[in-house]
C-alpha cells in the first residue's frame, strides 16, 4: 500500500511539473521593448510609432533562442494587440528588462510611453530606460553572435558600465523621478552599434521629456563626478592637451572615491545664484606616462595640483555646455530650490535662469598611492 501511495505521489508531481511547462512554454515573457518613429516625415500629423519586441525562447523543439515581433502602432498597448495575433504565445510584460528608443523619437518626447509602462502594474520600476542612436528596431532584432540573445547582452552591458560608474543607472522609476522634479532634468544611457558589437556611447540628456544632446563616452566619469558620491571608479586623465611641445603625460586614475557638495547662494547680480561645486577625489595612480617620477613627494605634489586643474576645468566646461542646452542634469535647480522658499521658487522661472547660473568647481585630488615600482 505505501509503495502505490508513493508511485501515486510521484505520478502526480511528474504530471504537475509538465503542466507548468506547458504553461511556460504558452507565455510570451517580454524581454526587450523597441520605440520607434513609424513615418518621420509625417509623425507630428499621425504620431505612429514602430514597436518591436524581444520573447526569450525556451523550447528543445526550435532552434531559435528569441522571438521578434514588430508593427506600427500609435501607443504600446495597441502594439500588443496586434502582435498578440501573430504569435502562438501569450505575451505578458513581468519579465520586462529593457526599453529601447530610437533617437529620432528620444528628441520629440518619450514621457507618454513611459508613462504607459508606468501605469501598468505588471511592468518592475527597475526596467532600464536606454536611448539609441539611430532606429532602436535595428538594434533589436540583429543578433549577435559573440554574445547570448541581444536583450540580455544589453542588459549585462548596461550593468557592467553602471557598476564602474562609467553611466548612471536609469531605470523607469528614476527617469519618472527626475521627469517630475523642477529641480532636474533626466538622463538615460545612449546606446550605439558598432559592427558585431554595441557600445555605450555617453549619456543622453533631457529637457523635460526630450533628448536635446549628450556626453561623450570619455567625459562620463566626469559626470558622475558632479552628480553623486561614489566609492569605486576609474579616469583617464590626459595632461598633455593640445600643446604639441609640451611632453605626453597621461594618467589613469583607479580605485577613485569621489565626494562632491553643492552649495547654492542668491546672488544681486545677473547671474541671481551663485553655485559653487566642492569635489575631493581620492585614487591610486594605475598607470602613468611622463617624466615625473612619482617617488619623489615634490612631484606627486604637482601632479595632484595638475590633475585638480584638469577636473576642474572639464567639469566646469561641461556645466556651461549643459546650461547653452538648457539641461540641468546633474541638478542645480534641486539646490537653489532648497535656498529659497517655496514662493520664491514658484515665481522663478527655472528654464530662463538656469542657463545664467554662475557656477564654479573647486576640485582637491589626492594620490593614495601609485604602485610597487619605484
Amino acid at each position: 500500500m505505501k509503495n502505490c501511495r508513493i508511485i501515486l505521489v510521484v505520478t502526480i508531481i511528474l504530471l504537475t511539473g509538465c503542466a507548468d511547462q506547458r504553461i511556460l512554454e504558452e507565455l510570451g515573457f517580454t524581454h526587450t521593448v523597441s520605440y520607434d518613429v513609424a513615418d518621420k516625415d509625417s509623425y507630428e500629423d499621425n504620431q505612429m510609432l514602430r514597436i518591436g519586441l524581444s520573447i526569450p525562447i525556451a523550447s528543445d523543439e526550435v532552434k531559435e533562442t528569441r522571438e521578434i515581433l514588430v508593427t506600427n502602432a500609435y501607443s504600446s498597448k495597441e502594439s500588443r494587440t496586434i502582435l498578440s495575433t501573430e504569435t502562438d504565445r501569450i505575451l505578458v510584460s513581468g519579465q520586462l528588462r529593457n526599453t529601447l528608443f530610437g533617437d529620432e523619437l528620444a528628441r520629440k518626447g518619450i514621457w507618454d510611453h513611459i508613462d504607459t509602462l508606468v501605469r501598468d502594474p505588471a511592468v518592475g520600476q527597475n526596467t532600464k530606460i536606454i536611448v539609441v542612436s539611430g532606429e532602436a528596431y535595428e538594434i533589436l532584432k540583429k543578433d549577435y553572435k559573440q554574445h547570448p540573445r541581444t536583450g540580455e547582452y544589453i542588459d549585462r552591458l548596461i550593468d557592467k558600465e553602471v557598476n564602474s560608474q562609467a553611466i548612471p543607472d536609469v531605470t523607469i522609476y528614476h527617469f519618472t523621478r527626475d521627469y517630475f522634479d523642477d529641480g532636474i532634468d533626466p538622463v538615460a544611457p545612449l546606446l550605439k552599434e558598432n559592427g558585431e558589437h554595441l557600445i555605450v556611447d555617453g549619456i543622453a540628456l533631457f529637457n523635460s521629456d526630450k533628448y536635446v544632446t549628450s556626453i561623450e563616452s570619455s567625459k562620463a566619469m566626469l559626470f558622475s563626478i558632479l552628480t553623486k558620491n561614489f566609492k569605486e571608479g576609474q579616469i583617464s586623465v590626459n595632461l598633455t592637451g593640445n600643446d604639441e611641445e609640451k611632453d605626453k603625460e597621461m594618467v589613469m586614475f583607479s580605485s577613485v572615491i569621489s565626494k562632491r557638495k553643492i552649495h547654492a547662494v542668491k546672488s544681486n547680480d545677473e547671474s541671481q545664484f551663485k553655485v559653487n561645486i566642492k569635489i575631493t577625489i581620492h585614487g591610486s595612480v594605475l598607470e602613468y606616462i611622463g617624466e615625473k617620477k612619482l617617488g619623489d613627494d615634490v612631484a606627486r605634489q604637482e601632479l595632484e595640483n595638475e590633475m585638480s586643474k584638469y577636473i576642474k576645468m572639464e567639469t566646469e566646461k561641461m556645466i556651461t555646455y549643459m546650461q547653452e542646452h538648457n539641461v540641468d542634469s546633474i541638478g542645480i535647480g534641486k539646490y537653489v530650490r532648497n535656498s529659497l522658499n517655496f514662493e520664491e521658487w514658484q515665481e522663478l522661472d527655472w528654464n530662463e535662469v538656469y542657463p545664467k547660473v554662475e557656477v564654479a568647481v573647486d576640485a582637491e585630488l589626492k594620490i593614495k598611492d601609485y604602485g610597487k615600482f619605484k
